[in-house]
């Protein structure tokens, strides 16, 4: 007579991240296979940690690459939370230019 076994769910092991210009936070996590994305943020409770920060509607991404918020994470991802732009970067070097100065030059010069 066999024995069942309960089949476990296998579970990844992968790492959320956000960052705001003064404090930052990374937490690792252990999740289902098969969890989304955005369904790994939620569950990190990160939202928790940055009060007045909607992060369900900011854009994801995994090491860089930007994904959907249905992507199915694998084992060692990094899924990090990226906030909207305050500027953007074409813009920031106009202005930049218009001064006299390029970017990564201090104020002081």
């Amino acid at each position: 007579m066999a024995i069942a076994e309960t089949a476990m769910p296998d579970t990844l092991s992968v790492e959320v991240v956000f960052a705001l210009p003064d404090e930052q936070l990374l937490l690792t996590l252990e999740v289902d296979s098969g969890a989304t994305a955005i369904s790994v943020v939620a569950d990190s409770g990160i939202a928790d940690k940055f009060a007045g920060q909607d992060l369900s509607n900011f854009k994801l991404g995994v090491w860089g690459r930007p994904v959907e918020h249905d992507y199915k994470v694998r084992d060692g991802d990094r899924i990090e939370i990226y906030r909207p732009l305050k500027i953007d970067p074409r813009e920031a070097r106009r202005h930049l230019a218009l001064s006299g100065r390029t970017m990564g030059q201090s104020t002081k010069d």
